[in-house]
């Protein structure tokens, strides 16, 4: 599978399978855990996606700081919905 290979976005690919239970069982530690995979690789929208899983708390523990900074990170390198979110747009919906 291009996931377990380390393609980064078959990797935010299965943590948007795996938040929305698309296919498989809804299981939020293992989205965020995809979500990681990708974002360690750079990959924006894993990155944005990771962040709301903090700020939420949604498959690890709730850690705002944290949250808003990777929102952040992603918001500079041009991720809409990280910018959206600096503006007061909580609006958080997997990109495919």
């Amino acid at each position: 599978m291009a996931a377990e290979q380390g393609f980064a976005e078959a990797q935010y690919n299965m943590g948007v399978f795996y938040e929305k239970g698309d296919g498989v069982t809804q299981d939020y530690a293992e989205s965020a855990k995809w979500y990681r995979k990708a974002a360690d690789q750079g990959y924006i929208d894993a990155i944005c996606m990771l962040g709301a899983c903090y700020y939420e708390g949604r498959g690890v523990e709730k850690n705002i700081t944290e949250g808003i900074e990777l929102m952040r990170k992603a918001a500079e390198q041009g991720n809409l919905q990280a910018q959206r979110l600096q503006q007061g747009i909580w609006v958080i919906r997997p990109i495919l």
